[in-house]
């Protein structure tokens, strides 16, 4: 029985039950992913607070539906210029050296069944989206050896992605202590000033119509002068 009176607007009961499957989720990722957590320490500086910007929030929370119904908006949104990785090259980069375009921010592993199968999709969001406004950023958490996750990406054909990696989890790990991450795979949208807006727990289409539409919410908010 919902804990919701019968009166409540559809949209709120929509909302109150994707954060429900969170909450499960949150449970269910918590054991088989619980140690590698352990296991790591982070790298990366805590997260500050961000301004709201109710605009942007309520057409993410519009545009949160069919594929991409998942995304929950942040009641807090955070400052991710900070969060840091390795690039391709094996340099230390960061979310805040990509200030000024959209991100839609990805963080997955090779051992992730789920995150594996939603790699094709990202690829072709970023072949369709990717320009000087937006991008899409895979950070890769593997422990150990580069190569494994390299050589993925040559099994999987993914020519238009990036490849981004933090060995030691540091991303992770303060998202988990920021309350946005349970599991793999996670997302976050992050904004052309490098703040946090919205974050997403679990797989999804992410070259589908769904997700293209909330990509261009981002972008057409980043253009807007008020944002």
């Amino acid at each position: 029985m919902s804990d919701l009176d019968p009166t409540t607007p559809p949209t709120q009961k929509r909302r109150a039950g994707r954060i429900v499957g969170l909450a499960l989720l949150a449970g269910v990722c918590a054991g088989a992913f619980g140690v590698y957590v352990m296991e790591t320490r982070s790298g990366n500086a805590s997260v500050a607070a961000c301004p709201a910007k109710d605009g942007l929030r309520q057409a993410l929370d519009a545009a949160s539906k069919g594929e991409v119904a998942a995304l929950l908006t942040l009641d807090q949104p955070f400052d991710a210029t900070q969060i840091a990785f390795k690039d391709g090259a094996g340099q230390m980069t960061s979310l805040g050296a990509m200030k000024g375009q959209s991100l839609l921010v990805n963080i997955w592993a090779t051992w992730c069944v789920p995150c594996r199968a939603e790699m094709p999709a990202l690829d072709e969001l970023e072949r369709e989206a990717g320009d000087e406004s937006f991008a899409v950023v895979p950070i890769n958490i593997d422990l150990g050896d580069v190569e494994k996750p390299k050589a993925f990406y040559t099994e999987t054909k993914l020519t238009a992605l990036p490849f981004f990696r933090d060995e030691t989890m540091g991303v992770f790990n303060e998202l988990k202590k920021a309350g946005v991450a349970f599991g793999l795979p996670v997302t976050l949208l992050v904004d052309a000033e490098g703040c946090a807006r919205a974050a997403m727990n679990g797989a999804a289409h992410w070259s589908s119509p769904d997700a293209l539409a909330l990509v261009d919410v981002m972008k057409r908010a980043d253009a807007s002068p008020t944002g």
